[in-house]
């Protein structure tokens, strides 16, 4: 396998996930590496964390491709005696580069919640929660239709089976009971599309970092109008299912262009919880 310029993949990435459709506090684009340098091995995690950074090591990876940024505020050091510093010494060092595509990947056609969408059995046409004012087939969050009706109580088991498995599983808001056909999903922290969701008319949505306050006065007014059920599952879980679609999407489009390169999904779980604890009667 010849290798690839890595300004060559970069710019196949941003072809993909455009950095001028990320939020304008949003911190994308590449974070370290010589756009000089080859690339024949493609890590794609969620996280830049040091446990991915030794998977890629271990691995022989040239580049780090991550949903979450490193830096996302502003830094006065990369010195090897902080986190982050050592991080970025443990790359260079080994020659592997860091590119980040996060809200620019959550609003892209196909992007994270298309991926979620699909690992959780939604089948058939899906379209933004909230569509971008630009271009209506970009957008926050994803709409669709399982394939038959089923209950809340079956759907958390099916979405629960396609997902990576985490320390706190999902956490249900509604009867169990309840009929659910149309569905909204919403890669990450989902908080801000609460009402977007009542708004679309669908049973239930399904997102992460729900928060007791905007979760009960949601299910508190939904009683009242009808509204959806919640399903809150682990950040990381739910924008995992991106990262094969985001690998695919690039070798495919790089093999058009006669480029191949070997792309993996990090298998580091990277969700922040590692177990839960019951109270005892």
């Amino acid at each position: 396998m010849s290798p690839t310029a890595l300004s060559a993949i970069i710019a196949e990435l941003e072809s993909t996930y455009d950095p001028a459709w990320a939020e304008p506090w949003d911190a994308v684009g590449l974070v370290c590496g010589d756009p000089a340098q080859p690339v024949r091995k493609i890590l794609f995690a969620v996280d830049p964390v040091a446990g991915v950074a030794e998977e890629a090591v271990a691995w022989g990876a040239d580049l780090i491709v991550t949903h979450h940024p490193l830096f996302l505020r502003g830094t006065t050091t990369v010195a090897a005696d902080t986190a982050k510093g050592a991080l970025i010494h443990r790359l260079i060092k080994h020659d592997i580069a860091l590119h980040t595509a996060h809200t620019n990947a959550d609003v892209a056609d196909p992007g994270v919640s298309d991926a979620l969408a699909r690992a959780v059995g939604l089948t058939g046409a899906l379209r933004p929660l909230r569509p971008s004012s630009d271009d209506p087939a970009r957008g926050l969050g994803r709409v669709g239709e399982l394939a038959a009706p089923t209950s809340l109580g079956e759907f958390a088991a099916q979405a629960a089976r396609g997902l990576p498995r985490t320390a706190w599983g999902l956490r249900v808001a509604g009867d169990p009971s309840r009929p659910v056909r149309t569905v909204a999903v919403s890669g990450g922290a989902g908080d801000s599309l609460l009402g977007t969701a009542a708004a679309a008319g669908v049973d239930v949505f399904l997102t992460a970092d729900l928060r007791h306050h905007p979760a009960g006065e949601f299910m508190e007014t939904g009683a009242f109008a009808g509204g959806p059920a919640l399903i809150d599952a682990a950040h990381w879980a739910t924008e995992w299912p991106w990262l094969p679609q985001a690998a695919e999407i690039l070798t495919s489009r790089l093999a058009a262009k006669g480029i191949n390169v070997e792309t993996r999904v990090s298998e580091t779980v990277t969700d922040a919880w590692t177990t839960t604890a019951q109270c005892e009667e």
